[in-house]
């Protein structure tokens, strides 16, 4: 973290149209706080401008010092004034940041202020009540001479009511990307805005009654939420707000596995937006670290819902298996090798059917290979090896030629996961995947045969025949054992099997795996009855 205390990343440069502004010096990386910041100047946000409030402003600022009252001073005024009492309550006015959590007071920040708006913003404003500062976070990565830039609104609007509001209260017209949108995108921005606030209601209209009485309901209308966030812009502070949304719902309906994870995403999206030591991380923080403690806990169904439903949701319009029918990834009909998949070119009828007289794919099916190097050229080109020891090509045609992973996601030794894949012959090069949807990846960091030991515990201890379970500690079977509360996965006859398995059998390692969702997705997903594309 770098702040202003230390060495700044940053320097007041003139930007183009703008005047001044904070231009990175070096690379920021995100999720790193750019300032830390205490106001020089603080004034009540809703008092009405009176002889006392002028000369609150005018001491404060006569306590400044010299090079405070100078920056101070230099910053822009869209305010008229006859006299120096007018033009600080007019800079004030044209510049103040929230100096509470609630707003009630607004502060100068010598460097904080002279951040340029832009509703493409890549870094985030927040005032800090734990350490009394107004910090500023990168919401993604930030190039070196890139200018740095915040949002200025509290809440999103449609574009015609941000410009109205730009200019009302500081006297420009925003022409980010996303404002200088052409017309027909524009107007696809604003609707997403207007289905968000729209299901906002939908979410919030019933209640804790709500959560209980339709929970998948509330659930598939927070997933719409974050599917819009992420197609408005990157790091919207909405999608912490809508995982905090679907842990509660979870927790609620006794899911505790489910509502960890929605609890560290929220927790996540917010320290990075607005760092570790923000109360906001706090809530979720805690809510991961122990579900049980909040109060909605378990008050619907003690049981909590059927994992199958959650799966259901998280993974859309595929139909998963009752948990007790745990897929087998070594069944190679689903999970083919490369020599197995179809030709691009061809209409495999394993994996297609006719209907009258076109095709259309007519299952799902899924190949797994471990990464064994990689490259970027002018995209991302991958060596991976499938079950067999092959090793195949893989070539990313994305719009983001394979930007869209991240370094840290791209290891040797992790395995890749693509839905659909097919044979491809390159014109230069060994035949192998073309692959050309992000939608359709995953990557999980384990071997392909960590992954397929991983699979043969799943099937001998999650696996549940006519209601009766094996006990993953000491591999007895009976009707009343108990699951693993975090992964809900494998079966245990008491605590002491449980400890047995965590430390003897490594239990610990497989539980932190099949806690993620997608992972655990591929254990539980119908594969044999195709519902649509995933």
């Amino acid at each position: 973290m770098q702040s202003t205390t230390g060495n700044p990343i940053y320097a007041l440069q003139d930007v183009p149209g703008k005047g001044k502004g904070l231009v990175a010096i070096e690379n920021i990386s995100k999720g790193t706080r750019i300032l830390s910041e205490e106001p020089i100047i603080t004034v009540p946000r809703n008092e009405p401008v009176s002889e006392r409030l002028r000369t609150s402003i005018c001491q404060q600022v006569d306590a400044l010092s010299e090079h405070q009252r100078r920056a101070f001073l230099s910053m822009h005024n869209i305010h008229p004034y006859g006299n120096a009492a007018e033009q600080y309550l007019g800079i004030i006015r044209t510049n103040s940041l929230p100096a509470e959590t609630d707003g009630d007071k607004w502060s100068i920040f010598l460097e904080a202020c002279r951040i340029n708006h832009a509703y493409d913003n890549n870094a985030q404003k927040n005032w800090n009540e734990n350490i009394k500062r107004h910090t500023v976070h990168a919401l993604r990565d930030i190039h070196e001479g890139e200018e740095i830039t915040i949002y200025y609104l509290g809440v999103d609007k449609n574009r015609e009511a941000r410009q109205e509001d730009l200019q009302a209260k500081f006297g420009f017209t925003c022409w980010c990307r996303l404002c200088s949108l052409p017309p027909e995108q524009s107007r696809e921005s604003d609707r997403r805005l207007e289905e968000i606030y729209r299901l906002d209601i939908l979410i919030g209209q019933g209640g804790v009654d709500g959560i209980l009485s339709s929970p998948l309901r509330i659930l598939r209308y927070v997933d719409q939420q974050v599917r819009l966030y992420n197609e408005q812009r990157p790091g919207h502070l909405g999608l912490p707000r809508a995982f905090l949304d679907a842990a509660q719902i979870a927790i609620a309906n006794g899911d505790l596995a489910r509502g960890h994870t929605f609890a560290e995403r929220a927790a996540s999206a917010w320290r990075t937006a607005l760092g570790g030591d923000s109360p906001e991380v706090i809530e979720p923080a805690t809510l991961a670290r122990d579900p049980s403690k909040h109060k909605l806990y378990g008050i619907s169904n003690p049981r909590g819902l059927e994992p199958s439903d959650f799966e259901d949701w998280l993974w859309k319009r595929v139909k998963p298996k009752h948990p007790r029918q745990q897929v087998d990834l070594r069944d190679r009909a689903t999970f083919p090798g490369f020599i197995d998949l179809p030709d691009e070119n061809d209409v495999d009828p394993d994996f297609y059917e006719s209907s009258l007289v076109t095709y259309r794919q007519g299952r799902c099916w899924c190949f797994l290979g471990e990464i064994v190097d990689f490259v970027t050229l002018h995209h991302l080109e991958i060596e991976i090896k499938d079950v067999d020891g092959g090793k195949i090509p893989l070539h990313f045609y994305t719009d983001g030629r394979g930007s869209e992973l991240t370094p840290t996601q791209v290891q040797r030794g992790y395995t890749v996961a693509i839905f659909y894949a097919k044979r491809h012959v390159f014109k230069f090069g060994e035949p192998g995947i073309r692959h050309e949807d992000p939608r359709m990846i995953k990557i999980f960091p384990l071997s392909l045969h960590k992954l397929l030991a991983l699979n043969d515990q799943v099937q001998q201890f999650s696996t549940e025949l006519d209601g009766i379970r094996m006990c993953h500690g000491c591999g007895k079977k009976a009707a009343s054992l108990q699951r693993c509360s975090k992964c809900s996965s494998f079966w245990y006859c008491d605590r002491a099997c449980q400890v047995a398995g965590w430390n003897e059998k490594g239990h610990k390692a497989d539980c932190k795996l099949l806690k993620d969702p997608n992972l655990r997705g591929l254990f539980v997903l119908k594969w044999d009855e195709f519902d649509n594309y995933i």
